[in-house]
């Protein structure tokens, strides 16, 4: 295994902590405060959706390419 294919692995791994991390963060701010429910959900919702668009446009340009 390459060196570039370890750092590109150990960058995916440490974004998938720190996603997770952020999650459970939210989760526990929600529990606290119920009041923070819905734009929490909002914020987790917008952020799904742009991960979507941004995810199908690069899988666009890649096609194209």
């Amino acid at each position: 295994m390459s060196v570039i294919t370890m750092l590109v692995l150990c960058v995916a791994l440490l974004l998938v902590v720190v996603g997770l991390a952020v999650v459970v963060g939210l989760g526990y701010a929600v529990h606290r405060r119920p009041a923070l429910a819905v734009p929490v959900g909002v914020s987790i919702a917008a952020a799904g959706v742009l991960v979507g668009v941004v995810g199908g446009v690069v899988g666009i340009v890649q096609a194209v390419s």
